[in-house]
């Protein structure tokens, strides 16, 4: 959390180079000024939020009671703000809010098809960016890569006014990316599995889920980065023929990390799986499993698990 709290603090004035246009997943959105009644939605996005200092000009945030626990930090950080729907939000709550700004994405608060949607929102004086991440439900999109949370925190900093602040952000988390990986061996890399949930069928992290970037960047190969899905469910027998090394737990909800663990090491059809064998598991949480400001923490995170035997 060390990255975003501190970020709490920081002026976010916004800057008069207005108006600027984005690229919203394969969209151009133009702010002809800096929004002041913003919403967010999940755990990591309101983090983005955070990041840049922009809690001033949230009017509420959605989608976490519902799903997942927030920790002290981010409790802290969005302490004077309502949380509007514990899970995705209708059109007529987010309206409720008078809110100028809606800062989500496909599957984090938004469905194909759905009532909330940028075209729907439009017409209403709501204008919405897409995370990064997301884009791959609504039309083509690159292998995921660190590089996704670093556009999503430039683009809100150009929406929003605050380039400078979104740039010395993202400088300084490529350092310490550079920094954490200095010393990673990538000429034989681990085989790991992401297991988020779901104990008839795993749902995981495919190419275009950020865990694949962050797993390459620790020194890894995530088993499954040739299903070419976001997050998605796969069958247990490919996990188990391709035998990971790793296997990353991502911890959030009502079964715990624990639990899920408890769950592999029972199951006499893990039993040969490396991972299992050797108890060799990295926990990340949510927050660090998706895309945000703690994405450098995970990769932490799994470097030292990927070195420790």
């Amino acid at each position: 959390m060390k990255y975003a709290v501190a970020a709490l603090c920081l002026s976010a004035a916004p800057a008069l180079a207005f108006p600027v246009t984005v690229q919203s997943c394969g969209r151009e959105v133009t702010f002809t000024e800096a929004p002041t009644r913003a919403i967010a939605n999940d755990v990591n996005l309101i983090e983005m939020m955070l990041a840049l200092g922009l809690a001033d000009r949230m009017v509420g945030y959605t989608g976490v009671s519902g799903w997942k626990t927030l920790d002290e930090g981010l409790r802290e950080g969005i302490a004077e703000l309502p949380e509007l729907s514990a899970k995705y939000p209708t059109r007529e709550v987010l309206l409720g809010a008078e809110p100028d700004f809606f800062f989500a994405g496909w599957n984090y608060g938004m469905t194909v098809g759905g009532e909330v949607t940028p075209e729907t929102l439009e017409p209403l004086g709501i204008q919405t960016y897409e995370l990064t991440e997301s884009c791959i439900f609504v039309g083509p999109k690159g292998k995921s890569s660190m590089d996704d949370m670093y556009v999503d925190l430039l683009n809100l900093g150009r929406i929003f006014g605050v380039e400078a602040k979104a740039e010395q952000l993202v400088a300084g988390y490529k350092a310490r990316l550079a920094e954490v990986t200095a010393t990673v061996n990538r000429e034989t890399p681990l085989r790991v599995f992401v297991y988020d949930s779901g104990e008839e069928t795993p749902f995981t992290a495919g190419a275009y889920a950020i865990p694949t970037a962050l797993i390459e960047a620790a020194g890894g190969v995530n088993i499954m980065d040739d299903l070419a899905k976001s997050w998605a469910t796969v069958a247990w027998e490919p996990v188990v023929e391709r035998n990971p090394e790793v296997i990353v737990i991502v911890n959030y909800g009502d079964v715990t990390a624990d639990q899920k663990i408890a769950f592999l090491e029972s199951n006499p059809a893990f039993a040969n799986i490396d991972a299992v064998k050797n108890d060799r598991y990295v926990v990340l949480e949510y927050v660090e499993a998706t895309p945000g400001p703690r994405n450098i923490k995970a990769v932490e995170k799994l470097v030292a698990g990927f070195a420790s035997k």
